[in-house]
């Protein structure tokens, strides 16, 4: 993702003067009040400059980090809670996805506007591809084997065939593009347009944008998360500190909550139909999904410029990788792990 402006610690005063004075608002007591304790902290490499996307691979025991700052993606035994590798020179790294199937990772190397695909077993890079003006998020769909790249600035989704890692195409978008996920139920792929206030889907076989739908009560949608089972996706509006949850079946908003200022990373646990909501703030919002529905069961400061987050759904471990002096992978898990929401 990318980040407009500086994002400081201020506005939320009380709660978040703690998160910048250390790491302890999510350890302990903080993590508690979020309905969390706190598992593990790993000391990672690269220095305490930003992180961003994550993306887990449960079968594999497998979660890559992408540390934009450092240039690196950092992988992480999720079993044994440790690093086994920093896979370097990838120039401004901001998103990363394993492919399973494939036995691959992809992440956008955005200081280099391209696509790098690593080898899952050697976790050594085997190629790149052009990947717009400034690749950010990924998505990839099984029917076609292709990649979708959303590309920020270029206001485009590039599409990459995901074995030979060849550029296919490039979709306008017409405003600046931000999170890309994949909806197997709906066959498509819907892209946030941060600039048009909308959702665009595309149609993965021809490549084309085959809808747009507008998002009212959502200034710059940015994040973005599926319950495509339950035919339900939830958007996060940087701009407004807001979330909508969307209907996949009618395409209108159904629902709206508030969550901390400048929401970026959202991951949603469908063992236990929960979504965590991070945000530049260092706020995690986290909810519970009734009925299609979103109800909030807590919200709270957890380390400044906390924005990523990812959830295991299998253990619902959480993850967030958190930037200062000693940079850290900071692992939790919900207290009611085995009653679920």
């Amino acid at each position: 993702m990318r980040v407009s402006g500086v994002v400081v610690c201020l506005g939320l005063l009380a709660g978040l003067l703690a998160a910048c004075g250390g790491r302890g608002a999510a350890g302990g007591a903080g993590a508690a009040g979020l309905g969390l304790r706190q598992v593990a902290e790993l000391p990672l490499a690269g220095g305490g400059s930003r992180f961003d996307y994550q993306s887990l691979d449960p079968a594999a025991g497998r979660l890559y980090i992408a540390h934009l700052g450092a240039n690196l993606v950092t992988v992480v035994d999720t079993a044994r809670l440790q690093v086994v590798a920093d896979i370097p020179d990838i120039a401004q790294v901001h998103g990363v996805l394993a492919v399973p199937d494939l036995g691959r990772v992809y992440a956008t190397a955005t200081g280099d506007n391209q696509l790098v695909a690593i080898d899952a077993r050697t976790l050594r890079v085997v190629a790149r591809a052009p990947a717009g003006d400034y690749p950010d998020g990924l998505a990839y769909d099984p029917d076609t084997g292709h990649l979708f790249v959303s590309d920020e600035t270029g206001g485009t989704v590039t599409v990459v065939d995901a074995r030979t890692t060849q550029r296919l195409a490039t979709i306008p978008l017409g405003g600046e593009a931000g999170n890309t996920q994949d909806d197997p139920v709906g066959r498509r792929v819907l892209t946030a347009v941060q600039s048009r206030d909308q959702l665009a889907a595309i149609d993965p076989r021809s490549d084309r944008v085959v809808g747009r739908y507008n998002l009212p009560g959502c200034r710059h949608p940015h994040g973005l998360a599926l319950d495509a089972p339950a035919r339900r996706a939830f958007v996060a509006c940087d701009e407004n500190a807001t979330l909508l949850v969307v209907d996949l079946g009618a395409m209108r908003v159904v629902g709206t909550q508030t969550v901390g200022d400048t929401p970026d990373v959202l991951a949603f646990d469908a063992g236990l139909r929960r979504l965590y909501v991070a945000a530049e703030s260092g706020v995690l919002a986290v909810f519970a999904e009734r009925d299609g529905a979103l109800a909030k069961l807590a919200q709270g400061p957890v380390a400044p410029a906390a924005h990523s987050v990812a959830v295991d759904t299998q253990t619902h471990r959480v993850y967030l990788p958190l930037a200062g002096d000693r940079p850290v992978l900071r692992v939790l898990e919900p207290q009611d792990a085995g009653g679920g929401p």
